[in-house]
């Protein structure tokens, strides 16, 4: 009597890809697709009180750019508006049902100035931070990699602009840039070139040393032994690996911008009222207030420059902590001896 063998049971998927994902270097599929968005998993980085100051400072930050996205929503009034129904505003009211934040010296209504100077301050911040990283990263490139002659020039021309106190650069700048003329788009373009002044020699300096330290790693030597062109080993290999440190310089920059800006406006170099609100110019406007008892139209544009500043700074430097190694370390190193004695 025979017997036949029983016919092996069908592999399913599941089986087939759990010895390849055995295999050493077979990607591992994560389990939380969320970890997959852009920036989520520096949350898991963090923990106790740093994850805390992070969250706190990502939800300033956050609630600051909708204020500026949906500042005509949000309003109730324009923010050079100074009449309703053909009725004047009462000038310097106190808070009140009608106007939260009371109203100015010029009879403007401070809730909306505050809300609306949001969204100024966060289109000077985007420029500046744009125009900063299209001109000093590509400069600290070019200057690590290359070196020489060029590396020496440029090295020396953004030192001497480093030297120079920022916000008087800034001034100097926006009074350049302008030429007398304050219109919204002229004002604030003025303030985000001055702002991108301050900020370029930041970046061209750690671009650049971090592209001198990784010019002569094997695989920058393999690319220019395969013939690559200069152009594709900056910015295909050198790039990715010199840009870790400026998540934590942009935050970084976002309050160093928020607070020039405010300088500049602060100083009279800002924008008009009619054109744009700006918080620096508010406070400016202020001054003579403190001293009848208004004090809302300083304390008010005062708490949002605070607030912001604050946020950015918290995010700053909790993605300082998460992605510095040598901080990650240390962590590490003063949680070992403590878990090893609850084992």
């Amino acid at each position: 009597m025979t017997t036949t063998a029983p016919a092996p049971a069908p592999v399913t998927d599941a089986q087939s890809a759990e010895p390849a994902a055995k295999l050493p270097g077979a990607p591992r599929k994560s389990p939380l697709s969320w970890r997959k968005l852009p920036g989520a998993n520096l949350i898991g980085l963090t923990s106790g009180l740093q994850r805390a100051t992070l969250l706190f400072g990502l939800g300033l930050v956050g609630l600051f750019v909708l204020i500026a996205v949906f500042a005509p929503l949000i309003a109730p009034y324009g923010f050079a508006q100074i009449s309703a129904d053909g009725v004047d505003f009462v000038r310097q009211q106190a808070p009140s049902a009608e106007h939260w934040f009371g109203t100015s010296v010029r009879g403007e209504d401070v809730f909306s100035r505050v809300v609306f100077g949001a969204r100024t301050a966060l289109l000077v911040i985007a420029i500046s931070l744009v125009l900063s990283l299209v001109v000093g990263v590509p400069l600290g490139l070019v200057s690590g990699y290359v070196g020489r002659w060029l590396d020496r020039i440029l090295v020396l021309f953004m030192d001497a602009m480093y030297a120079f106190p920022s916000l008087l650069l800034a001034i100097v700048v926006s009074i350049v840039v302008a030429g007398g003329q304050s219109s919204s788009f002229g004002g604030m373009m003025s303030a985000a070139i001055a702002i991108t002044v301050i900020f370029v020699p930041q970046y061209f300096r750690v671009v650049r040393n971090a592209t001198v330290a990784v010019k002569q790693e094997p695989y920058v030597d393999a690319a220019r032994v395969t013939g690559a062109s200069t152009t594709r080993i900056l910015f295909r290999h050198i790039l990715a690996n010199v840009t870790q440190s400026l998540p934590v310089l942009i935050t970084l920059n976002g309050a160093e911008a928020i607070l020039t800006l405010a300088g500049l406006g602060f100083l009279g170099f800002g924008i008009e009222p009619t054109q744009a609100a700006e918080w620096g110019y508010d406070l400016n406007k202020a001054l003579g207030d403190i001293g009848n008892g208004v004090w809302w139209t300083s304390i008010f544009p005062g708490l949002a420059i605070v607030a912001i500043v604050l946020g950015m700074t918290l995010v700053g430097e909790s993605l300082n902590e998460a992605l510095n190694p040598l901080l990650r370390t240390r962590r590490a190193d003063a949680k070992s001896p403590s878990e090893g004695t609850d084992d």
